[in-house]
Parts: structure tokens; sequence; C-alpha cells
């Protein structure tokens, strides 16, 4: 069997929910670590480690425009949302002595840096965890298409996609469909054709056009980060059909 290929630079992107633990909302301090402990780890095995949170464990969007605050306002304060998640854990980090800096699509000086692509590469080189936070900066478009750009543009070898409750991607939706069955392996497009649980569907078109693999994986199961980054298999991978094969 062959395995799969080495990555050397990671993005991983966490939904804000991931930091809630047990509650119904916020962040959970005890989760939060358990994340950092995670993402610290990785990162002084030698990869260098972006990262995407969002922030939908304090506020979300497109639930705000429901509920009758103009989309663009929402999203707005989802924004905000992701960089409260980005600082905590950059807190989280600190305590266990990883070095990290967080960068905002939204300027606040007082609090992060402003996203610089060239900035954000120059601190993976010398192997700071980068947060990055406030999506793409722009209203109406979600913290996955965020991830899938940044990836990109840092060079990223793929997307680690974490998952607080499912082990990869189903055939359907576990919640109503208790006899989903877990994919191993399958391509961006059929994942799209199929209107599967990967990311939403502009960040996954944007990695299919670009042949960025994703690795969607649970969160809750300890060391899965490591896990994955070792080559086990675990959740599944979402690729382009030779390296689906590849990594099979």
């Amino acid at each position: 069997m062959t395995k799969r290929p080495a990555y050397r630079r990671v993005l991983l992107k966490l939904s804000g929910e991931a930091l809630m633990g047990d509650r119904s909302y916020g962040i959970d301090p005890e989760r939060l670590r358990e994340v950092a402990r995670e993402v610290s780890r990785v990162a002084a095995e030698g990869y260098e480690v972006a990262v995407v949170v969002g922030g939908g464990n304090i506020f979300r969007g497109v639930s705000g425009a429901s509920e009758g605050i103009d989309r663009a306002t929402a999203d707005y304060m989802g924004m905000l949302a992701t960089v409260m998640n980005a600082v905590a854990l950059q807190d989280a980090l600190r305590k266990l002595s990883t070095d990290s800096r967080v960068q905002s699509a939204i300027s606040m000086q007082e609090i992060c840096e402003p996203y610089i692509r060239g900035r954000a590469i120059r601190h993976l080189e010398k192997r700071r965890v980068v947060i990055f936070a406030a999506g793409t900066g722009n209203p109406f478009f979600s913290t996955d298409t965020a991830a899938a750009l940044r990836a990109l543009e840092i060079g990223a070898d793929c997307i680690l996609m974490a998952k607080k409750k499912y082990d990869g991607v189903y055939d359907a939706d576990p919640e109503t469909h208790p006899e989903a069955q877990l994919i191993p392996n399958i391509t961006h497009k059929a994942a799209l054709e199929r209107g599967l649980r990967v990311m939403d569907s502009t960040a996954l078109s944007l990695c299919m056009d670009n042949s960025l693999p994703i690795l969607v994986f649970n969160m809750s199961e300890p060391e899965n980060i490591r896990r994955v980054l070792h080559g086990e298999r675990v959740g599944t991978i979402v690729a382009c059909a030779d390296e689906e094969r590849e990594g099979a």
C-alpha cells in the first residue's frame, strides 16, 4: 500500500463550535487547551501550521441575518467573533510556549497584525503558528472559503478539515440518516455533484480548481491531527483523482 504524500505546510480549519466543548455557546477553556495542545505538538514536530477558526460558537452571520439583521452587517459581526476565537487560541498557545501570530483580514492594530501574505509565509518559515482571523474580510463568504483562499495563498500542501461530531465525509447526513456510511476517499468533483457536507461549494470548487487536497476528520478524538499528518488512515481524503489513488 502506498503511503500518503508527506505534508510540510498545512492549514487547519476549525469551526467555532470545536471550541465550545459541551457548552451551548462560547469557549470551553478545557477544550481550548486541548486544541492548543494538539496544534502545539504538531508545530513542535516541524510542521508549518496555519489555522483558520470560525465564529459560530459566538455569532453566526447567516443566523443573525435570519433574525432580521442585515446580512452584510451580520457577516461582519461573525468576522469579529472569529477574531475573539483567534486571540483566545493564541493565548492558549502562548501558555504552551508555542510562538504564534494572529493576522486579521479586518484591521485592528491593537489586537493583531493585518493579513499580509508575505509576512504570514515568513512567520511559517520561522515555525510560528499563524492564525487567520476575520475570514476573507468580506461579507457573503464563509470561513470555509477563507480557509481555501489562505491555504492557496500560503502554498499549503493540504487543508485539515476538523469536524466536531463527524469522523469524516458520509454518503448522507448522519443526523437524519443513521445508516449513513463513511466515505474514505472521494474527489472534489464527486463531493460537489453529490452535495456532500465537506465545506461550502465555493470553497470546495476553489480547492478542486487548484488541486488542493482536503483531509476531513473528527477533532474530538485525541491526537487525530498528528495521526493524519503521520499518514494514518483517519477520516476522509478529498482529492483529485490522481491524488486520491496515490493516497489509497
